[in-house]
């Protein structure tokens, strides 16, 4: 019983790496609906809150430790460096080119992740041991397949019809769109994201043992996240008619954002953070991409290329 226990966090974070992938994949459908980032995110995070209230208030009722204003302060930036802003410029990343690159990009993760936590010694590395040695030669492989996902790209892996004989509807036809041009864009806004969000896992580590209740500091995190996603989309616009989602099966898709994504996985996530560490957590974002570019090619119909 104890050997499978410890498998528990390797198989949840399976199970939220396919959460993640679909969660991509919607949200490069809602971006071609039109749906304004900022207002998706205000709904996600809000979603997200209002589901998991209830289960925070019961679950943990005779758990749940005095809130400081240290541990405040620590969820408020947790929400912006793991949900409002990074989400944003996550879903600009998507925008401009693909959910399966955009997913390819985030195998930094694991690396910045890694970087980030030696300074404060939540890691170490010793270059004369064999553990060292794979470290460092997983680093470079990581950094050497962002630069080539973002520089090259080469021939395409699967052969698609060609955007005027795929299926009629304005969607599939849009997503082959922002591939070409704009895809330094993309790359710098994801790059951007992939920082924020690697510190994100640095914080929760922080989070989790001084504040140990998982669903009550996303519940936290997360209404944070929404209040400050919609302070900046009336700054941006404040036209009514963006709350308006454009389709109904748009709200559809950020129910389960907000519920699965920004609720039940960033639950999974911290509690994987308390048990394994951030490194461990972030080592399973480059699964995303596999899962996301299965799902991306017959649903998109996005074309998949050797690099970018």
């Amino acid at each position: 019983m104890g050997s499978c226990v410890a498998w528990y966090p390797f198989m949840l974070m399976l199970a939220i790496t396919v959460a993640f992938a679909i969660t991509n994949v919607l949200l490069k459908k809602l971006i071609i609906d039109g749906l304004n980032h900022l207002v998706f995110i205000t709904y996600r995070q809000s979603i997200s809150t209002i589901f998991l209230a209830p289960i925070a208030l019961f679950v943990e009722r005779n758990t749940r430790p005095k809130l400081t204003p240290r541990i405040l302060c620590h969820l408020f930036v947790s929400a912006i460096v793991g949900a409002s802003v990074t989400q944003y410029l996550f879903l600009v990343g998507v925008e401009y080119t693909s959910a399966a690159f955009a997913c390819a990009f985030l195998n930094m993760v694991p690396v910045v992740t890694f970087l980030m936590a030696l300074p404060f010694g939540l890691e170490t590395i010793n270059i004369r041991s064999n553990s060292g040695i794979a470290k460092v030669i997983g680093i470079v492989i990581c950094l050497g397949g962002a630069l080539l996902l973002t520089f090259y790209k080469g021939i395409p892996l699967i052969k698609l019809p060609p955007p005027s004989e795929v299926a009629a509807s304005p969607s599939a036809q849009e997503t082959t769109r922002p591939r070409g041009e704009r895809w330094i864009l993309g790359s710098v806004a994801m790059f951007a994201g992939t920082l924020l969000w690697s510190s994100w896992f640095l914080i929760q580590s922080k989070v989790s043992k001084s504040y140990p209740c998982h669903y009550s500091s996303t519940v936290i995190m997360n209404f944070f996240s929404a209040i400050q996603s919609a302070v900046l989309t009336f700054c941006t616009d404040r036209s009514l008619s963006i709350w308006i989602p454009k389709k109904k099966i748009d709200m559809v898709h950020v129910t389960y954002t907000g519920f699965v994504s920004s609720g039940l996985c960033v639950v999974g996530m911290s509690w994987c953070v308390k048990k394994r560490g951030p490194v461990f957590t972030a080592a399973f974002s480059p699964v995303v991409q596999v899962v996301a570019a299965m799902i991306d090619i017959p649903v998109l119909h996005e074309q998949l290329h050797l690099g970018r």
